[in-house]
């Protein structure tokens, strides 16, 4: 019953930004932990940001120096601001998250949102 979603995807030209968001709601004790990824046509789902469960920032090579992962812990949302973005980009983002929703236990369950689709043109 836990839900993610995505919003911000959509068409750019080459050299443009945009912002993704992903709001988390539902039976939420706590979120271990957070990310974004993607997935181009034919291709697997890659990593393109995260933060790791002692609060590091992880960033595929892809992504270092052009896209910014930051997030809001009260209002469980996370963003990933792009930059620079290039036709290589387009893919569907999705985002990601371990939740905990038991008081019993510390562990929590994977949770993945629908996707948003960014198209990069040149």
């Amino acid at each position: 019953q836990v839900q993610l979603v995505e919003s911000g995807g959509g068409l750019v030209q080459a050299g443009g930004s945009l912002r993704l968001s992903c709001a988390a709601s539902g039976s939420i004790l706590s979120i271990n932990l957070m990310g974004w990824y993607r997935q181009a046509p034919g291709k697997q789902r890659d990593l393109v940001a995260r933060v790791t469960s002692g609060g590091m920032l992880v960033y595929a090579d892809s992504a270092k120096g052009r896209f910014t992962f930051s997030r809001e812990n009260a209002k469980n949302t996370w963003y990933l601001q792009m930059n620079s973005l290039k036709p290589e980009d387009t893919a569907v983002y999705y985002c990601y998250s371990n939740i905990r929703t038991n008081p019993i236990g510390n562990y929590g369950v994977d949770y993945w949102g629908k996707g948003t689709l960014v198209t990069v043109s040149s």
